[in-house]
């Protein structure tokens, strides 16, 4: 089984709720057993900066799927959940991304693992962070603690969200 790193977000009402809702139906995939999840965070719209600010979270978990058959389903639970294509970097009832595919590196037209802007990312790194600092991002060879302290503050606004 895969150890799969899953980055989870929403700016919709109850945005919490959603991403709740979207880990219940990730579980209920079948084969899936939970690994670890992060806090909650209140981040910083990226890119579009006139929308509600987004809750994101990320999901360890260990799974049989496929790289391409995951993208798939979780490209259905979105959908199921009522996200719409839309503006790039808008709003959203929910975003699910494949951030990390155990040590896999790949680049094809739907799918590049390692997600290709999460080094980059606060929203993304922190939450895994606190699953697991020492992960090694398979490309770059560093730590996501070392990621994450490479970031610059400005522009990534991040408050942690109390239980």
């Amino acid at each position: 089984m895969a150890l799969v790193y899953l980055s989870l977000g929403s700016n919709a009402e109850d945005a919490i709720g959603k991403i709740l809702d979207a880990i219940e139906r990730i579980m209920a995939l079948g084969g899936v057993a939970p690994a670890g999840l992060g806090s909650f965070y209140e981040t910083e719209p990226q890119g579009v900066k006139d929308q509600p600010w987004f809750v994101n979270t990320a999901m360890a978990a260990r799974l049989s799927l496929a790289p391409e058959k995951l993208l798939e389903r979780l490209k259905e639970i979105e959908h199921d959940m009522g996200r719409e294509p839309g503006e790039r970097w808008g709003p959203r009832v929910i975003d699910i991304d494949i951030v990390f595919y155990d040590d896999v590196v790949m680049d094809t037209p739907p799918l590049t693992i390692p997600h290709p802007r999460a080094a980059e990312r606060r929203f993304v790194l922190q939450p895994i962070a606190d699953i697991n600092p020492r992960l090694r991002h398979p490309v770059s060879g560093k730590t996501v603690s070392e990621l994450l302290t490479a970031l610059p503050e400005s522009g990534q606004a991040l408050r942690r969200l109390d239980p």
